[in-house]
């Protein structure tokens, strides 16, 4: 079995990236389940279940959604392995640029769209620089001046990365992608690794221990601990 992560901000287009190109996969005869992480609530699941697709849904709730997608993420694999699926798709909650779902040895993929700014691509952390490949969708609703920009943007902060127009809705750019993702390493009985266990991630998730973790609500600086106190923000001193 296949694992691709999808990664993103919120309205990026994953879901509809994931779905026109899992419908590729699938009428090429390969079997494809996916994973949707969020952290309140989604129905993008009822889109997968449309287009036949098996799907597991994980709600973080108050927990950071990186956190709870990495302590659940071999239980998936498992999942996924035990339904001898050909590709899981590992879809992110996408709540910050600062997340980091990307596992070493699985194909890892940043959506993001034009219609968040040219200067989006500088403001994204870890989920676009170490990508494999950066998917950007909603290219058909900007200039072609924007477009280039957004996408010389996008090269700088990850030059090693491949590049990909994708149009969730017509499923332009598609087929290049499921080429890609047949090519990803697998994971199971037969490959190098048959779980996720001792897997390392990419990059160090977001971290942070202090009273608000812990359901602190007032403000003031006798209800705050531990490792947020030294991060204070430079306020210029008056003359």
């Amino acid at each position: 079995m296949r694992l691709v992560t999808f990664a993103g901000p919120p309205s990026a287009g994953k879901t509809s990236a994931a779905i026109k190109t899992a419908e590729v996969l699938l009428q090429e005869g390969f079997t494809v389940g996916a994973v949707k992480f969020d952290c309140i609530t989604t129905a993008d699941d009822v889109s997968y279940r449309k287009r036949g697709i098996p799907v597991l849904t994980g709600i973080s709730g108050n927990l950071c959604p990186d956190h709870y997608f990495i302590t659940n993420i071999e239980a998936c694999v498992n999942w996924g392995l035990s339904h001898k699926l050909d590709f899981l798709f590992s879809e992110s909650a996408g709540l910050c640029n600062r997340c980091s779902p990307h596992i070493k040895g699985v194909r890892s993929l940043c959506v993001i769209d034009c219609l968040s700014g040219v200067n989006t691509p500088r403001k994204i952390g870890p989920m676009l620089l170490f990508a494999d490949l950066v998917v950007i969708t909603k290219a058909d609703v900007v200039s072609q001046a924007e477009r280039e920009v957004f996408a010389y943007r996008a090269r700088e902060a990850n030059r090693k990365a491949r590049f990909l127009f994708v149009n969730g809705l017509t499923g332009e750019g598609t087929p290049e992608l499921a080429r890609f993702l047949k090519d990803s390493p697998e994971i199971g009985p037969t490959a190098s690794a048959d779980t996720l266990n001792h897997a390392k991630i990419r990059f160090p998730l977001p971290q942070a221990l202090c009273s608000y973790c812990m359901g602190e609500t007032r403000i003031g600086e006798d209800y705050v601990t531990n490792s947020i106190i030294a991060r204070k923000i430079k306020i210029p001193e008056e003359d």
